[in-house]
């Protein structure tokens, strides 16, 4: 009985890697039991970071504050666009921080293959978690980044002239949860796909920058005249979300419940589908990165 007790308990603690059958695997419950990998990827990333820099972990607040104050500049007095009644400090640096909640996660992600291939060449564990990691951390940032809202917020609550829903307040981390995945899957797809068209990486900053100006970031949906170009913008699964979020926040925008469920669509299939590109690149990318 001790016997085999005592070979259970060794099978227990020995894994057999063999060639994969060609099926579907997402591997999620591989990333899980790897979760202490993870925290600690998530650790040295957002160490390395911020390591041989000036001032540190401060870039995280300073990057929002002077992007607000440039949107403020060139959007709000020399363009003239409205931010739907909305003060335009807080309205942009809200619009900043969820954006680069979303922008961080993917282009941390872009180059997961390329950044990483030494590491992946020479130990094993599930290649999942470096993308998952780079999501929490981009998640981390904004959590730091939430401190300077809600200091904005109570401010203009105060004065009256802004009136968020606080009975939806509930469901902002779920919001900010989409944004930061679906960040990771647009990411990791890309990865999966410059293993053999490396030349994609220079136009993965250039196609962000364009996403952004196609995602209700610098202005209100409701800015946006009716047609066709109003109907792009709401089914980017980036606009709705980022528009509900900041109706919940500050409780002005407009929310369309169809578009922001073709969004969430959207995210979970891509995300289940970058999944299931990136577990098949991994096992044939060393040949080509």
């Amino acid at each position: 009985m001790l016997s085999k007790t005592a070979t259970e308990q060794n099978t227990a603690y020995h894994i057999r890697l063999q060639p994969e059958e060609k099926k579907v695997r997402l591997k999620l419950d591989e990333a899980w039991r790897y979760r202490d990998l993870v925290r600690l990827l998530t650790r040295r990333t957002f160490t390395v970071t911020y390591q041989q820099t000036v001032l540190g972990p401060l870039w995280i607040i300073i990057n929002p504050v002077l992007a607000s104050l440039i949107y403020m500049f060139v959007f709000g007095h020399i363009a003239d666009v409205g931010t739907a009644g909305i003060p335009q400090i807080l309205f942009y640096f809200v619009s900043s921080a969820v954006w680069e909640l979303f922008s961080f996660s993917l282009t941390k992600n872009s180059q997961t293959f390329v950044t990483n291939a030494y590491l992946f060449s020479k130990v094993y564990f599930p290649r999942i978690c470096v993308p998952i990691s780079n999501m929490l951390v981009s998640l981390l940032k904004f959590l730091i980044q939430l401190l300077i809202v809600i200091a904005l917020l109570i401010t203009f609550v105060v004065r009256g002239a802004v009136h968020p829903m606080w009975a939806l307040y509930p469901l902002l981390p779920l919001l900010f949860l989409q944004m930061a995945l679906f960040g990771m899957s647009v990411g990791v797809l890309i990865s999966s796909i410059t293993t053999k068209y490396r030349d994609l990486l220079a136009v993965v900053n250039v196609l962000v920058n364009l996403w952004m100006y196609g995602s209700a970031v610098v202005y209100p949906i409701q800015s946006v005249p009716d047609g066709v170009l109003k109907i792009l913008v709401k089914i980017n699964p980036v606009s709705e979300n980022m528009e509900l979020i900041r109706m919940i926040l500050l409780g002005e925008g407009e929310f369309d419940l169809m578009y922001y469920l073709v969004g969430l669509v959207i995210t979970v299939l891509l995300f289940f589908f970058s999944l299931v590109i990136f577990n098949r690149v991994e096992r044939t990318f060393a040949d080509t990165v």
